[in-house]
Parts: C-alpha cells; structure tokens; sequence
C-alpha cells in the first residue's frame, strides 16, 4: 500500500516489517535555535531515519541579501526557486540531496517532527514538487510514534550509498511573488496566511523588517490542524472548518503562504486531507513579499 498524505505509527511499523522499499526522514528543527533539531535527532530517532536540516538539505544556501537583507534569488545554475528566510532550492539541487543520502523513485518516504508537522510537512511538500507521490506524513510525529510502542535509536546513522533520484512532472504548484501580485483581490486567489494571528494582525513580528499581511488574505494558524492528541483533526472537521473560512469561495483559487514557506504546509496537507485539493504554495511567503517596501501591506 502506498501512502501519500499521512500514515499513523501502526502502518509505518507494518510497511517497515514488511521490506518494502522505503526511507524515513526526520525533520526536527527550532526555527530560533538551528542546531537544537539534530542534537534531538542524535538523542532519539526512528531506527534508520535520515535527519533532513531544515536550513540546509531543505532550503537553498545560496541567496543573495535583497531589500532589508531577505534573501533573494541568486544567478547561475544554482539559483533558488524561491526567496524569503528558507528560499527553496531548485529541484535539481534538491534531487542532488535525495540521491546523496540513498532516497530513489522506488520508495515510500515517511516525514516526521516532533514539532507539530510544522517542519517536516516542508519535506513531505518538497517530494510532491520534485514529481514523487508516495510521501506521508507520520501523524503525531515521534511522540506517537513512541505512545504505540515504536522503538528509538540514538547517534548517527550509516551512511547509504548514493543513488539516482529522478524528477518527475511537478505534483505540487509552486507560487511566485509575481503571481500573488498580479491576482491581488482577484476572485481566481484566495491567500491563505498560516502565521500566527498576532503576527498576521501586524501587531508584533519577531523574525521579518515589516510587520503585517499580504492585503486580503485570510489567517488559519497552522496549529489550528492539530487535535488535542497531537495528530491531525479528522477529516470531516478540516473539511468544515476550511469551508468556513472559504466561505464559499473556491478552493481551487487558494494560495497559502507564512513567514518563510515552512509552517504554510500543514495548511496545504490539512485541505487535501479534507478532499479540498492541494492548494499552491507561495514559498516566499510574508519574507519575500515585504522585502520590497512598494509592495502593499495591510495590518489588523
């Protein structure tokens, strides 16, 4: 069986008993404090898990400072494919890391946190835009994991050798700062922000120059997904609770974004859990869009 949205603790230790091809990633990260995330992997981890670094296997390491020091876009065969705080590499880099750490078209990827899906839903995204379908997202993380009886390793893992990691059609839409601006109020966008409300509301930002939103979007904080067990809220309460916020507009038109195209995801999986589609990705969320002082902010 092949999973591509979540996969719960028992059917992750089934798919692993069973031999069948599949590579588990962790993606434990503090945005505030970048190395806490692997020394949490080394402390505890799904034996054979890969740790997937936020700031360096998932975004681009080569930008240049923009407007307010944003990172931006840099020229050459290496530029990123987007801006922002984490601007993602493009997707022959990215293949470039999943055929360093053994990752083929083959097999079933399995992400996880233990941070709410708030960073290992960038990797579940970054697969699906790479053209692989069959990626899930281990629901509760490794906190549930660990209540059904999963067992940990600790340290480093062996190396694998390298593979051949092929791109595909893309199976996620990637969103540009330009199309989010030429469609401003526009019914065919719906903007989405998944960063806390007090952010959203300008009333205080911790990480970017400019505080505020994009004019016209809407908030869902990406938190709002999780139940109080830690895993994602069932279907037919996503579905009714995205609904209420569409209020009748079409989920087809919308285009979630954050502060860095990171906490955006669980947004983008929640709605595709609830059968509403898989909304686009404005990856360079609220740090690319406020980099330029002449683009319009909106507060409250």
């Amino acid at each position: 069986m092949n999973y591509s949205t979540l996969i719960s603790s028992e059917q992750l230790q089934a798919l692993i008993r069973s031999g069948l091809p599949c590579m588990v990633f962790d993606c434990t990260f503090e945005l505030m404090q970048p190395k806490v995330g692997e020394q949490q992997y080394l402390e505890a981890h799904i034996p054979g898990a890969v740790y997937a670094n936020l700031d360096t296997a998932l975004s681009a390491k080569h930008g240049v400072p923009g407007a307010h020091g944003v990172l931006t876009a840099s020229s050459g065969a290496d530029q990123p494919a987007s801006g922002g705080r984490h601007p993602l590499p493009n997707r022959e880099k990215f293949a470039t890391w999943l055929s360093s750490v053994g990752f083929t078209n083959e097999m079933q990827a399995v992400v996880y946190d233990r941070n709410g899906a708030n960073y290992c839903g960038r990797l579940w995204w970054m697969l699906k835009w790479a053209g692989h379908q069959n990626v899930a997202v281990l629901d509760g993380g490794l906190q549930a994991w660990q209540a059904a009886g999963g067992q940990v390793a600790s340290g480093e893992e062996p190396s694998h050798f390298q593979s051949s990691f092929f791109l595909s059609p893309e199976k996620a839409a990637l969103v540009t700062t330009k199309t989010v601006a030429a469609n401003l109020g526009r019914p065919n966008q719906t903007i989405i922000d998944a960063r806390a409300t007090p952010r959203f509301k300008g009333e205080v930002e911790p990480l970017d120059p400019v505080a505020g939103h994009i004019p016209g979007a809407l908030n869902r904080p990406f938190s709002q997904n999780i139940g109080p067990d830690g895993k994602f809220k069932p279907t037919a309460q996503l579905k009714a609770e995205f609904e209420a916020l569409l209020a009748g507009r079409d989920p087809a038109s919308v285009v979630h974004h954050c502060g860095s195209g990171v906490s955006a995801v669980p947004n983008v999986l929640a709605m595709e859990i609830a059968g509403l589609g898989r909304a686009g990705l404005y990856a360079g969320s609220w740090s690319e869009w406020c980099s330029d002082p002449a683009r319009p902010v909106e507060k409250g």
